[in-house]
């Protein structure tokens, strides 16, 4: 969904101008605090900085680089949390409820609602320019929180 969006972002035969973007705002945010008040801060410096970064395109393209990160930091907290959770499922009595396939069913419900939830974002810019960058910052504080999330519940 969000490359569909960057390609019809971009216009035809156009060259992309080269945008600015830093993950140092987010990630040195998110190292003292963790908390949804990181989200958006290399995005935002993105557009700030770059030529044409608040122009539909640009906007689309520093926050896609952001949403990258976040979810290349959810994939890797996921993983850690369903280690640690095999270890208690292993220690468990075999009664109680596996709690790697709660997390796994719980993942597997919160990734449709996140698309659903940030369709519904692009929804209230009435087919617009607005509705890309729109979906894609959804997209990436949807990320985040569940990044957050999934820290603040099972690393601690």
């Amino acid at each position: 969904m969000r490359l569909l969006i960057l390609l019809c972002l971009a216009p035809l035969g156009a060259t992309a101008q080269p945008i600015s973007f830093d993950i140092a705002p987010t990630a040195s945010c998110k190292a003292a605090e963790s908390s949804v008040n990181c989200v958006g801060l290399a995005a935002n410096r993105c557009m700030d900085v770059s030529d044409g970064g608040y122009s539909t395109t640009g906007m689309s393209l520093c926050t896609d680089h952001e949403f990258e990160w976040w979810d290349g930091q959810l994939n890797a907290v996921y993983k850690v949390t369903k280690r640690r959770l095999a270890g208690y499922d292993a220690e468990s009595p075999d009664y109680a409820p596996s709690q790697v396939e709660a997390l796994k069913n719980m993942q597997r419900a919160w990734i449709p609602f996140r698309d659903a939830k940030c369709e519904y974002a692009a929804t209230e810019w009435s087919g617009g320019s607005g509705a890309g960058p729109a979906t894609i910052w959804c997209l990436m504080e949807e990320t985040a929180r569940q990044t957050i999330y999934l820290e603040n519940r099972f690393q601690n």
